[in-house]
């Protein structure tokens, strides 16, 4: 009799069960289920993709998925920023970028979206100050140097940059116009390709940020004239405003975003993640190596930064482009 019972109980039970699913549905998977994908909306062998191997091998730890970089370059960064911007919310593409794409560019062209709207921050990784460099070979052994002979020759000096109005061509811009000479202004793909034109000889001069730089400056194939910043960053390399460059000029943002509707339980699952990579020993030792800063912010915080930017952008392009 007792067996039975528990025979038709389990029984009963299977048929609850199953009338549970049916009501209910599948259980709902926890994110992340699979890899995720990681933007860059820049070429090959720049800071970007440097800094970005390195985040995407330590943050698999805190995330439980592999996350896999794609380098999409191709018309300044819009390439890889419109890929991003139309894709699925689900956090599993994610852009990993810099303010000039961000926010700047929307004031210089029509975009094919719209910063503030399609995407919101995940995590601000760090904020690295540029460098003007020219090959170790090159004449001029000074800032000054390089300006004098800019002035001698309008518009003859070569300087390669990451893309129009991007992380170089801006600062490059706002230089030239401090100081009333003109370069000739050759745009590439990223940091990365602009940096091997000036390595072959293709351009007098480019900019750069502290991981790109760091072998060759110990490998003895390039010269930095001058660095962004307050402090010193290499020896005997005086800074932008000990040269005569005024104001906050030459300073990029590395910030990860994700299509806007994401989740937020979703960015702030991916933020967790991020931020904790501040503190993990590995990345430390591993930024330290390529000479880059860790200063973390989270997606609150950045997304008003953003907001500020998008104002300051906008002053800044119309004062540029002023005749």
């Amino acid at each position: 009799m007792l067996k039975t019972f528990i025979k038709n109980s389990m029984a009963a039970l299977a048929v609850t069960g199953v009338a549970l699913a049916a009501t209910f549905g599948p259980a709902q998977a926890e994110y992340p289920e699979k890899p995720i994908t990681m933007v860059i909306p820049l070429g090959a062998g720049g800071s970007h993709d440097l800094n970005a191997r390195i985040i995407t091998s330590i943050v698999p730890s805190y995330i439980g998925q592999a996350m896999i970089v794609r380098l999409t370059p191709g018309a300044g960064g819009q390439k890889g920023t419109q890929e991003v911007a139309n894709a699925p919310a689900d956090g599993y593409t994610l852009l990993f970028t810099h303010n000039y794409i961000d926010m700047l560019q929307q004031y210089v062209e029509t975009l094919p979206y719209e910063p503030l709207k399609d995407f919101v921050p995940v995590a601000r990784i760090n904020y690295a100050p540029a460098s003007i460099i020219v090959r170790a070979d090159s004449p001029y052994q000074t800032f000054q140097e390089f300006v004098d002979a800019a002035k001698a020759e309008p518009g003859k000096l070569r300087l390669g940059h990451s893309g129009n109005w991007g992380a170089f061509f801006v600062p490059a811009a706002q230089i030239m116009k401090q100081h009333d000479f003109t370069m000739n202004m050759i745009p590439y793909q990223g940091g990365g390709p602009a940096m091997q034109a000036l390595l072959s000889g293709d351009s007098d001069m480019t900019m750069a940020f502290p991981s790109a730089i760091a072998e060759l400056l110990k490998a003895g194939k390039i010269r930095v004239l001058a660095s962004a910043g307050k402090e010193p960053i290499y020896d005997s390399v005086p800074t932008f405003e000990e040269v005569g460059i005024k104001g906050d000029i030459g300073f990029m943002h590395r910030v990860v975003l994700a299509p806007a509707g994401t989740p937020p339980e979703v960015v702030e699952k991916l933020q967790t993640a991020f931020m904790a990579l501040a503190d993990d020993k590995t990345f430390q030792n591993l930024m330290v190596k390529i000479d880059e800063s860790i200063d973390m912010m989270g997606s609150a915080d950045y997304q008003k930064l953003r907001e500020d930017q998008s104002v300051a952008y906008q002053d800044l392009v119309k004062t540029l482009t002023a005749q």
